[in-house]
């Protein structure tokens, strides 16, 4: 048909399109619902917490070691180079050492566990040591410078007496107040029953000076 056949065509178009999408101001019942608007999905969707992972506790072990004293004992000994009634602390008593080993569990730096692994004496305590003297010096020997009374002829020296007491009815000290009939000269030495009471004072020695 040409080129102004092709244009005709066109323009009818265009009108019956302008006239649909326009309508009259009467016919407004005629007018399609408008569309709704979709929801938004940001709206629509409520998001979650997402929940929080829960931390892996961290356990450790280490090995811890304590000392604690072990007290000594205290002995004594006797000593025959100390007077007898005599005693002294000779060895100074000294603690000993005593090592614990522990394992010690930790949880997050926290002590959860205790257990004993070792125990050992690592020094030994040393006794303290008291001694007691148990020597006693001989007696002392008698006087043998003493004067003893010889007896009277024929007489024995009586043996309640160490030095020579005669034996007769009374004896008194030479030099004395007693009356006699005999005299020992002192002093001498009570080894039995003081019969004739020369021993005085009652110190075992008879007719002193």
């Amino acid at each position: 048909m040409g080129t102004g056949a092709t244009r005709l065509r066109t323009g009818v178009f265009v009108l019956v399109l302008t006239a649909a999408a326009c309508g009259s101001g009467d016919d407004s019942g005629d007018r399609p619902a408008p569309l709704a608007a979709a929801p938004s999905s940001a709206a629509a969707a409520t998001p979650s917490a997402t929940p929080s992972a829960t931390p892996t506790p961290v356990v450790t072990v280490e090995t811890v070691t304590q000392t604690e004293a072990v007290p000594f004992e205290r002995v004594t000994v006797e000593d025959a180079t100390m007077d007898l009634g005599t005693s002294a602390v000779t060895t100074a008593g000294v603690e000993g050492v005593r090592t614990l080993t522990y394992e010690v569990t930790l949880t997050d730096g926290v002590e959860t566990d205790r257990a004993l692994v070792g125990d050992e004496v690592t020094a030994a305590p040393v006794d303290e040591v008291t001694s007691i003297g148990t020597y006693e010096p001989p007696p002392e020997p008698e006087d043998e410078s003493v004067a003893l009374v010889a007896p009277p002829a024929g007489d024995e020296c009586d043996p309640n007496y160490s030095g020579c007491v005669p034996i007769d009815t009374d004896v008194d000290c030479a030099g004395g107040s007693g009356n006699g009939p005999s005299y020992a000269d002192g002093p001498v030495t009570v080894t039995g029953e003081d019969i004739y009471g020369l021993d005085s004072d009652d110190d075992g020695v008879g007719c002193e000076p």
